[in-house]
């Protein structure tokens, strides 16, 4: 099984810059941004739904951005589909949706196409990231940690099927006290993509 690389700390310092009531689809979400400086302009996000309260155990995904999928609909993965599944899920019940600006599993938009290209031939996700010279994972996830406590948020029920998201929180401030499947029905073009998400990486996916 691939092991990310998720419990690195970051040592970013960061902090609310700016926030603002943002009503989607899905209801009121008051989004926060996260940086180090007023300057940054890819701030990490929250949306915060209007009937988020602090001290409960807080339904929350921590969602890395996907530009192909989340803004273009790609079919080349299940991102986009578990967003709106995500933001639905947090209206519903007082939730957060985190997003982080760590596109393609921390690669970038530029890799990850470069990454496409090498699948087009042949290879899996995994394999495609390191014949990059790239790591299979490297996402951090003690960014969604420091949101989240500034957030006042120290237990969650954590949206995720992925187990390695999970680990990251083990001895830090915020506790899992659940793990929420979030699981979207696979189609011919995400099917490969799913089954290395599931074969090789161990995410919880029911998928035969």
């Amino acid at each position: 099984m691939v092991k990310n690389r998720v419990l690195s700390n970051t040592n970013k310092d960061l902090s609310i810059q700016a926030e603002a009531m943002i009503p989607t689809p899905w209801g009121n979400f008051n989004m926060v941004a996260f940086a180090e400086s007023k300057e940054e302009w890819m701030p990490h996000l929250a949306m915060v739904h209007e009937n988020f309260e602090e001290g409960n155990a807080v339904l929350v995904r921590v969602h890395s951005e996907c530009i192909t999928g989340d803004l273009f609909g790609s079919k080349r993965c299940d991102c986009g589909q578990q967003l709106a599944k995500a933001m639905e899920m947090a209206a519903e019940n007082g939730g957060i949706v985190l997003y982080l600006r760590q596109e393609g599993r921390g690669i970038g938009i530029i890799n990850k196409l470069k990454a496409y290209q090498l699948q087009d031939t042949g290879m899996n996700t995994i394999d495609a990231n390191l014949h990059l010279g790239l790591d299979a994972d490297s996402r951090q996830y003690d960014i969604a940690i420091q949101m989240l406590q500034t957030l006042g948020v120290d237990s969650i029920k954590l949206m995720t099927n992925n187990p390695e998201k999970v680990g990251a929180f083990d001895f830090s401030a915020v506790d899992v006290i659940e793990r929420v499947p979030i699981e979207i029905d696979p189609v011919e073009e995400n099917y490969g993509y799913l089954k290395t998400k599931k074969d090789d990486m161990g995410h919880f996916l029911n998928m035969l």
